[in-house]
């Protein structure tokens, strides 16, 4: 007997950032965080439970997945077979728009949608309280990509997690702005986040203050989102992301995500900014730049970094929507 079911999800980038757990078992943020779901980084999972299958079986992009994210995968759906009461092995495929695990949010998408298409393969119809915390098992910024537009996820103070359920800030239609993303590097990150986190935590001197900042960066952005106060909501994010990267730097040993491209590109924004452009960066863990930006800015902020040396795609992101069953 074979059940299958086929989801959608977004990635979404975190404007205000968390960059620690506290609970690494339960995957539980150590701050709260804001993000923006994206329209085009998209992916799209179908699982097929057959009660034959000698083995969970994963493909990305038509190929087999490597043998770790197998055993990722794996683990995850272990979870999902427990809640459903059953023991039948699936088969995963998992196609991305945009390329996975180099700091473009991928884990988001990704195990959004696994945690969409396997509950509902399972016969599951999961509320969004218990499917966010299963996706959260899979990736810390998945329960995110549940919800389309600006979706904040609360750090929550529950030992079980059970008050760390995504919440959206304003919905995909509401309000008219763009992410320009500068890709800059290929491959995956030397350091993987739940590892870089982890590292950060144990050795960098500034991580308390970073801890300490993160309920003022989220209230500050939230009130720009109200308001629509691009530039506030600009200088929140970019401060953030900066603040990120000195802890990251800071660690021991110490942790650099960017490139040659990602430094030039920064210099870019910053000069068109100085020019008059209404445009902030951010940047996750990895060398990409995103740029927060209004839609009549767009096309000169992905113009000038087109120009950067290193940069081999430009994308043009405006808010999506959440996670769709897809049959």
């Amino acid at each position: 007997m074979t059940r299958t079911a086929a989801a959608r999800a977004r990635a979404n980038i975190a404007l205000v950032k968390y960059w620690g757990k506290r609970d690494l078992r339960l995957n539980l943020p150590a701050t709260g965080s804001l993000s923006m779901t994206c329209s085009s980084l998209v992916t799209e999972t179908r699982v097929t439970f057959d009660d034959a299958a000698p083995r969970d079986e994963v493909l990305a992009d038509g190929a087999a997945a490597p043998e770790a994210f197998r055993q990722r995968a794996s683990r995850f759906l272990d979870r999902v077979r427990s809640l459903a009461g059953m023991a039948a092995f699936a088969r995963v495929e998992t196609r991305a728009t945009f390329p996975v695990a180099s700091g473009l949010a991928s884990s988001s998408s990704g195990f959004a949608a696994l945690a969409l298409a396997s509950t509902r393969a399972a016969g599951l119809d999961l509320p969004l309280p218990a499917l966010a915390a299963l996706a959260r098992e899979g990736s810390g910024s998945a329960p995110r990509s549940l919800l389309g537009g600006f979706v904040e996820l609360p750090a929550g103070m529950s030992p079980d997690g059970s008050d760390c359920v995504p919440v959206q800030v304003a919905a995909a239609d509401a309000w008219d702005v763009r992410l320009v993303i500068a890709v800059n590097g290929a491959g995956e990150k030397a350091v993987g986040s739940t590892e870089g986190m982890e590292r950060s935590r144990a050795t960098s001197p500034f991580y308390p203050a970073w801890i300490a900042r993160g309920a003022g960066d989220l209230e500050a952005a939230k009130a720009a989102l109200a308001a629509r106060d691009l530039p506030a909501l600009g200088r929140v994010a970019e401060a953030n992301a900066f603040s990120m990267h000195a802890v990251a730097l800071s660690s021991n040993p110490p942790i650099l995500y960017w490139n040659a491209a990602t430094v030039d590109a920064v210099n870019r924004v910053r000069a068109l900014r100085a020019e008059g452009a209404g445009a902030w960066v951010t940047i996750d863990a990895g060398p990409h730049v995103k740029v927060l930006c209004g839609p009549g800015d767009a096309a000169a902020v992905a113009d000038a970094l087109r120009g950067v040396a290193g940069v081999t795609e430009v994308r043009v992101e405006r808010p999506g929507e959440g996670a769709e069953v897809l049959g």
